[in-house]
């Protein structure tokens, strides 16, 4: 089962702003983790929105509205993910839960979903 652990942008994340040392350790050690137990499948950060652009689709069969970055609402953009590959939803879970508080400063936010797959998608039509 794929998972998609999402790490929500903050403040600090947008303004570009890079982990301390110590947490870059600690999530290289989570990571390494990761790969050891043969579940990782792809773990990336994102550039800050400042970056960004995004496309948004507000009439249907017109083309869409481009809007160049930063975004607003830091609490609702991603800082980066991380792809799992696991057993159940339980495992996710807990693998989640080891994750150190990716932005540090209590700051951090983790948004677990499960990805669909091509079958289980196309099952559901």
């Amino acid at each position: 089962m794929l998972f998609i652990m999402i790490v929500k942008a903050s403040k600090n994340s947008e303004a570009g702003k890079l982990p301390s040392s110590e947490l870059i350790e600690a999530m290289t050690k989570y990571n390494e983790e990761l790969v050891r137990a043969g579940v990782r499948v792809m773990a990336k950060g994102l550039h800050p929105s400042s970056n960004g652009i995004r496309f948004s689709y507000s009439k249907p069969g017109e083309k869409p509205v481009i809007t160049d970055g930063p975004f607003s609402e830091s609490k609702e953009l991603i800082a980066g993910f991380i792809l799992i590959d696991v057993k159940s939803r339980e495992e996710a879970i807990e693998w989640a839960m080891r994750m150190p508080d990716p932005q540090g400063h209590g700051e951090g936010q983790i948004e677990l979903r499960q990805v669909f797959e091509a079958l289980e998608h196309t099952n559901k039509l």
